[in-house]
């Protein structure tokens, strides 16, 4: 009877740990299967060093989001950076940008984009780019992906107290490597020359790593660097920051 006992409670264990484990596999099932068009956002908070028109400690942040669906992309960012140094503002700074991408093929994209800038130490009181273009993906794969983009740009900005609007060109380059399931390198090139004059330029480069701690916070180093060939009078022509910080994703 014992034995009899022994066996019927093995068996039921058994079946407890057979519908615990389907359990599980439909949850894995249901996660594997989450919608690959769903918004992916992200939020991170850092210290940042600075060496150009500032050089000092200060608090940077910043808020992506991006979607992918059928032939369309469309991405969104804001960053700000605010120091002080003995109680004097040394940087203050807010920048935003949105793009939206129309795939033609697997490869080919038109492209519209939209920057805005504001940079008090830079003496820079706006900047807004409007850039249609076309690009193209020469590799474009779920680990790796390769983007140029050209095309005109517009800018409408107000630099050194004085204000101007004119034609520039804009080329860019983007590069994205899913280096492992926990960890993402990404890099950037953007290059706008004005159109009547190739010697007055802004050249934007960034570069940065993204390393999961958990499935929801990661931590991410990056170096943004701009160079402005005409900056404002008395301000530096080049501005590189260096960022470390924690990203929350949802």
């Amino acid at each position: 009877m014992m034995t009899e006992n022994r066996t019927k409670r093995n068996c039921a264990l058994l079946a407890g740990l057979t519908v615990a484990a389907g359990g599980l596999t439909q949850v894995g099932a249901q996660e594997a299967a989450e919608d690959p068009t769903a918004w992916k956002s992200s939020a991170a908070l850092g210290t940042t060093l600075t060496r150009g028109n500032s050089e000092t400690l200060l608090v940077n942040g910043n808020v992506n989001t991006e979607k992918k669906w059928e032939s369309n992309e469309l991405g969104f960012g804001l960053t700000g950076t605010y120091g002080e140094d003995r109680g004097n503002v040394n940087a203050q700074s807010v920048s935003g940008f949105g793009q939206y991408n129309r795939l033609f093929t697997e490869k080919w994209f038109g492209f519209f984009r939209a920057d805005a800038l504001h940079d008090d130490i830079a003496d820079v009181r706006y900047r807004v780019t409007l850039a249609p273009g076309v690009g193209y993906y020469p590799i474009k794969t779920d680990k790796f992906t390769l983007g140029f983009e050209a095309g005109p740009g517009f800018v409408f900005e107000e630099l050194g107290g004085q204000s101007a609007s004119y034609i520039t060109l804009r080329f860019a380059e983007r590069l994205t490597w899913k280096i492992s399931d926990r960890s993402r390198l990404w890099q950037s090139v953007e290059y706008l020359p004005k159109v009547d004059d190739f010697g007055s330029y802004v050249l934007n480069a960034e570069i940065g790593i993204d390393t999961d701690i958990t499935k929801s916070l990661s931590l991410r180093v990056a170096a943004v660097d701009t160079y402005r060939s005409e900056p404002a009078p008395g301000r530096k022509s080049n501005d590189l920051k260096l960022i470390a910080g924690i990203a929350y994703k949802f």
